[in-house]
């Protein structure tokens, strides 16, 4: 970064949004993505008592103009404390901010990540640190708000695998990926039903896999219904984390 870039910047903020679910409901893995930002060294303010929901679950609701009323009080807050780029570990909020925002906002000029992006590149020039972990056969899930919408196929995957994951890929995957079952409001109104897609979701998992990891707290939570193998991406990271540390 030259001097001009930095002078640019100066004053400027990262937000981590972890959006609604992981914040009301995911708790422990809400600590996780902190703890990890923390113990990679990534800087980020949060801002729990003023941010407002990114506003997908109302526009899928047809409900468009109280979605640009939430998408314009959340861009006038992040323009309040300067923020610059927007770090969500919910795929949800990461398509909302990253493709739906800036086609109904003006001057939206706020960079969009997910976590599973910015972890990777804080650790993919650290890959000898992680060489001792130990290793485990692991699968795959592809969020579809993550996959098929925003194109985000390998950086999760290549933190799993830095961290000793070897991934044994479900038979449908990446862009061919199935849902979980638990999106669209199916799991919501219809949890059996968002049960038996969750079921049909790992029929062909091998058994040798331990755990079945996705970076969506939906998934997570909809394939946990079918299988205790579920596992969220930030409580793998953070167990590996934990290990390395543990190895030093």
């Amino acid at each position: 970064m030259g001097i001009t870039d930095w002078i640019k910047n100066l004053g400027s903020n990262t937000l981590y949004y972890p959006g609604c679910l992981t914040k009301g409901v995911l708790k422990e893995e809400f600590e996780n993505y902190k703890k990890i930002f923390n113990t990679l060294r990534i800087d980020f303010i949060m801002l729990p008592n003023e941010e407002v929901c990114c506003g997908i679950p109302v526009l899928n609701g047809g409900y468009k103009k109280d979605f640009r009323k939430l998408a314009q009080k959340n861009f006038d807050l992040f323009k309040k404390y300067k923020v610059k780029k927007i770090i969500t570990n919910c795929p949800s909020c990461y398509h909302t901010f990253k493709k739906i925002y800036p086609e109904i906002l003006r001057n939206w000029n706020i960079e969009v990540e997910h976590a599973s992006v910015t972890i990777y590149n804080s650790i993919k020039n650290k890959k000898e640190k992680f060489n001792n972990l130990e290793k485990e056969k692991v699968s795959y899930h592809d969020p579809c708000h993550l996959g098929r919408y925003s194109e985000i196929y390998e950086e999760p995957r290549k933190v799993i695998e830095i961290l000793g994951g070897e991934i044994i890929e479900i038979k449908k995957n990446r862009k061919d990926a199935l849902c979980c079952g638990g999106g669209g409001g199916v799991r919501a109104n219809f949890p059996q039903l968002a049960k038996d897609i969750a079921k049909k979701r790992i029929a062909n998992i091998e058994n040798k896999v331990t755990k079945i990891i996705s970076p969506c707290g939906l998934c997570y939570l909809n394939i946990k219904s079918a299988s205790e193998k579920s596992e969220e991406f930030s409580d793998f990271v953070l167990r590996k984390l934990k290990e390395q540390k543990n190895e030093e």
